[in-house]
């Protein structure tokens, strides 16, 4: 399912219904120009809109499935199989050594890693850092997963990506999730020196089934591996940085203690 298709199912209803774009921007409380945006494929729709259109519309949800759909499609293709095993999860562990993990990112944080060195277009820019900021509903699902445990490097903690004022705002967000009951927070402070997570972060998912899966990135894409020995040599990895890691408590009263402003 591609967005032309939800496009050109909006098109369908409206005509059905002899709603004119116009008219579809009264009823829903939207701009006309927003609309016309979405139509012409230069703005990508929301879960909101497409919701609100059903109503109005007569569609019986039809607009809001096809988004869902669609939704679950976005970003490289290579990550499409990822975001399955994500959305099925019931457990999920995540290191990162460079920068805090992108499923607890704030917009400005993502933005400012996703554009850096000018490499990304501006519209790729913004569907990137759309779709991390989707991933992140895993975080509040209901029913919500079992466990969650976030790792990261103090230096993840402490480089000021997007400078200190976007830096600080994310230590907040990172004090706020850690909130959540079924999720822990663990910083491996700079003491430690070398630790085996130095050589790249993954992404540690577990299944109703059992089935564990791993996601990995490198400079160009990332990967999603399932045989059971590298699942083995992960888990073992994790076990061994976890092991170097500091308590929650202590994790929290640093992410506190870096932030420059209050």
């Amino acid at each position: 399912m591609k967005f032309e298709m939800w496009i050109r199912a909006l098109k369908a209803a409206r005509a059905a219904a002899n709603v004119s774009q116009e008219g579809l921007a009264v009823m829903i409380k939207w701009s006309p120009s927003l609309i016309a945006a979405i139509e012409t494929g230069r703005r990508r729709p929301t879960m909101e809109l497409a919701v609100a259109a059903d109503d109005v519309l007569d569609t019986g949800g039809l607009l809001a499935e096809l988004l869902k759909e669609a939704d679950q499609e976005r970003g490289p293709s290579w990550f499409v199989a990822w975001r399955g095993y994500e959305q099925q999860s019931t457990r999920l562990r995540a290191f990162e050594p460079c920068l805090v993990p992108g499923m607890l990112q704030t917009e400005e944080y993502a933005r400012a890693v996703i554009s850096a060195g000018g490499l990304q277009q501006p519209a790729a820019v913004d569907e990137l850092v759309a779709i991390r900021m989707e991933r992140q509903r895993l975080l509040y699902r209901d029913p919500p997963l079992s466990q969650v445990v976030f790792l990261m490097d103090e230096m993840a903690i402490r480089r000021p990506v997007g400078g200190q004022a976007v830096l600080d705002v994310q230590l907040d967000r990172l004090l706020e999730v850690a909130e959540l009951p079924q999720l822990r927070l663990h910083v491996v402070p700079l003491s430690v020196g070398e630790h085996v997570g130095l050589s790249g972060g993954f992404v540690l998912v577990e299944l109703t089934d059992g089935e564990q899966a791993i996601y990995l990135e490198n400079a160009a894409r990332g990967h999603v591996v399932n045989d059971p020995e590298t699942v083995r040599f992960i888990n073992r990895k994790w076990d061994s940085v976890l092991g170097e890691a500091l308590s929650t408590s202590t994790s929290l009263d640093m992410i506190r203690k870096l932030k420059v402003t209050s």
